[in-house]
């Protein structure tokens, strides 16, 4: 599920990073890890428990991810079959270095997932196993829980496999290099197919009812010796992507309600409210979404390259503000038991290095897949998981936001009284002379107060910056 994303690059400014390391400490996050825990994770990297895996090393995986990442969670091979595809999947086999009970493994319960900066980030696991020796690096061996996922001519899962195994990843690829290899005709089959596979997938997902929201990146770049914010409009093969992840996901999911013991991603429907107030929001940035058409089709006709479009998926995420996770036992179903945006059955098991739910949920899949019962560890810790990750989601929701504030508030704090075109997609009801505006350059969605009259929903209005102090003060406009 999709995540506003915020990115630093080039020079930025030295003022900016200065705030970004206050709002760290601001926020009473970890500045490093504990000696005990570097010690255990420095042993686990060099002595992996890997006797029970197979040896699956002749399959040429390769990873899509950024440039600049190395915790890499996931590779994947993908093959053509007589009467469809083959998706093989390797996930980064935490639990081969992380043993239950000990200093790594506190840790991680304590820090959750991992928390995202614009310059950086607090990671999960230390960086001599996210970065290092379990992380799926070219040209390493790594243990993994591999996944097989046998898809018919349509693209629907026919059959499910997964086991440990110990895996080589031949090639680290970034997704614009995949999309001018696809796009050029140039990509070897494995990464040809991700185009076929993906395009099926979503066709699934239209059949089932799901939606995917194609938010775009916000990136602070560079711009006449200082800096601007602007998006960046996610790429198809973000998107194909995205959809191997869901599959397993999914494939978890149903794994997991067979054995009668899992943990799930669930999401309720959306309030009728929440996508009443979504229909003004597009009113307000001229997105014509006629009374007959329903929310997901919407979604999907909307074009993340151009900025009212890219303002609106942003606000859609406030759908899947009621997304958590819910453990079940003995065959008994929660309810609800689907996740609304996936329209299925789904789990999050994809991203072990970065999340700690994931780990759980892989150990519970190979039992299942085993028919076998999961080991003690792993059920002892099942009913806790819930909470912690509710709590470690809302820290890094957190985050996210004091960081867009604060990045919105350096990149104007020296515009204080600057008129800007904007347009107000949204009105506060009790207060109808409160709400937010978009505005196009920079990209920012802020608040909006102190006029005399009611704010015109939808429609243009000259507004003034009132006030913009990183550290200290969120951007605030008034009607010019």
């Amino acid at each position: 599920m999709p995540r506003r994303h915020l990115h630093l690059t080039g020079a930025a400014g030295s003022p900016l990073r200065a705030a970004l390391r206050g709002l760290r400490t601001e926020l009473g996050l970890p500045d490093g890890f504990p000696p005990d825990v570097l010690a255990e994770a420095a042993d686990a990297a060099r002595n992996p428990a890997v006797a029970g895996h197979e040896d699956a090393t002749e399959l040429p995986f390769l990873t899509i991810d950024p440039p600049a990442s190395t915790d890499l969670d996931q590779a994947m091979h993908l093959e053509r079959r007589a009467h469809g595809y083959r998706v093989h999947y390797a996930i980064a086999d935490v639990a081969a270095f992380v043993r239950p009970g000990g200093a790594l493994d506190t840790e991680a319960h304590r820090r959750v997932t991992t928390l995202y900066f614009p310059d950086g980030k607090v990671p999960l696991h230390p960086a001599s196993l996210s970065e290092g020796a379990a992380s799926l690096l070219p040209g390493q061996t790594r243990p993994a829980v591999l996944w097989e996922i046998d898809l018919d001519t349509e693209g629907r899962a026919v059959a499910t496999r997964v086991r440990r195994a110990l895996v080589r990843s031949r090639a680290k690829l970034d997704y614009a290099g995949v999309q001018q290899r696809i796009d050029a005709g140039t990509a070897e089959e494995s990464l040809a197919l991700l185009r076929d596979i993906g395009t099926l997938r979503e066709e699934q997902e239209v059949a089932r009812g799901g939606i995917s929201l194609n938010v775009p990146e916000q990136e602070v770049v560079e711009r006449d010796g200082g800096y601007g914010l602007e998006y960046r409009a996610p790429l198809p093969a973000d998107g194909w992507n995205a959809q191997i992840s869901l599959l397993t996901g999914m494939a978890a999911a149903r794994l997991m309600t067979e054995a009668g013991t899992g943990i799930l991603r669930t999401l309720p429907v959306a309030p009728d409210g929440a996508v009443a107030r979504l229909r003004r929001s597009a009113e307000a940035l001229h997105i014509d979404w006629p009374h007959h058409v329903p929310y997901a089709q919407i979604v999907r006709s909307l074009d993340p390259r151009r900025t009212g479009h890219a303002a609106f998926l942003q606000d859609c995420t406030t759908l899947l503000r009621g997304a958590g996770y819910t453990v079940f036992e003995n065959g008994q179903l929660p309810t609800p038991a689907v996740h609304a945006a996936v329209a299925d059955l789904y789990t999050h098991c994809t991203a072990p290095l970065r999340r700690l739910v994931d780990r759980y949920a892989a150990e519970l899949c190979v039992a299942a897949a085993a028919d076998r019962e999961p080991p003690e560890w792993a059920l002892a810790a099942l009913p806790a998981l819930p909470k912690e990750m509710a709590d470690g989601t809302r820290r890094a929701n957190t985050v996210e936001r004091e960081c867009v504030d604060l990045v919105e508030a350096a990149l104007l704090k020296d515009r204080i009284g600057a008129v800007f075109d904007a347009y107000v997609v949204d009105v506060k009801e009790q207060d109808p002379t409160t709400g937010t505006i978009h505005i196009e350059d920079p990209a920012i969605v802020g608040r909006i107060e102190g006029g005399a009259a009611k704010l015109p929903l939808g429609e243009r209005l000259r507004v003034r910056l009132t006030q913009a102090d990183p550290g200290s003060a969120k951007v605030l406009f008034a009607p010019a």
